[in-house]
């Protein structure tokens, strides 16, 4: 495994530029089969999420920054429906 997918340099890049503490939970050896991560079900979760979002279901969108703030929209969305 190269240091790309080891995440150092994307642990250190995220610190850096944005102050948070980044953990990556990686298999254990020893395991075979199906596993289930710590932590894991909570990204795979708002991916799911966001996929009930026709725009954010393909990729539209020319700049990323209109992509992120449809994400901003949908999980106001997602917000709102929870306190009602």
């Amino acid at each position: 495994m190269d240091d790309g997918y080891r995440g150092e340099n994307f642990m250190h890049w995220v610190m850096d530029m944005f102050k948070w503490i980044v953990e990556i939970v990686l298999r254990p050896l020893e395991k075979k089969g199906f596993l289930v991560l710590p932590k894991r079900w909570v990204v795979e979760r708002t991916f799911g999420w966001l996929n009930w979002c026709r725009r954010l279901s393909k990729d539209y969108e020319r700049l990323p920054e209109t992509s992120e703030t449809f994400i901003y929209m949908a999980m106001i969305r997602i917000m709102v429906r929870r306190l009602a």
